[in-house]
């Protein structure tokens, strides 16, 4: 894949990011119910995003959104706690190292807006994420934090900012 670029979202990639999250559920078999794929917002990325200290990238090749992630305020949780949210990536855009750089931008973002730890919520099968989330400083907790909704992700990892 050649000449993509990493920007923040737009309100027009909204149905393209709702598309690519959808598709990459289905492509992985993630279970819909307690994951992102739930989520109200879905379908409204750009204005979620749009709120204080939140803040979400796509990656666009040839005028194709491909990938995505963000970071945004964990709800419940103390306002120095941020989440990783959203990271998915077409297949084609695998393994070329965009995540390491779409994970830079993120914990970026989020050391800008005042956050002291990020937070996420992956599955088990998606080893690949987790050796990336590990490789950049994420570490595996025990329990949940915060009031995300994902009950059906089952591995919880914490990073110091």
């Amino acid at each position: 894949m050649v000449n993509w670029i990493i920007r923040k979202i737009e309100k027009k990639d909204n149905q393209s990011v709702a598309q690519l999250i959808r598709a990459v559920f289905d492509e992985l078999n993630i279970p819909k119910v307690g994951t992102a794929y739930a989520d109200p917002y879905l379908d409204l990325m750009f204005e979620e995003y749009s709120k204080p200290k939140s803040a979400y990238f796509v990656v666009e090749s040839e005028g194709k959104i491909v990938g995505g992630a963000g970071v945004a305020p964990l709800e419940n949780e103390t306002e120095a706690i941020c989440e990783l949210q959203k990271m998915y990536f077409l297949p084609e855009t695998r393994g070329l190292g965009i995540g390491s750089q779409m994970m830079e931008i993120c914990l970026q973002a989020a050391k800008d807006f005042g956050f002291k730890k990020c937070y996420l919520e992956t599955m088990p099968f998606m080893h690949d994420a987790q050796k990336l989330y590990k490789k950049v400083g994420f570490e595996s907790i025990c329990s949940p934090m915060g009031s995300t909704g994902h009950t059906s992700c089952p591995v919880w990892m914490l990073k110091e900012l």
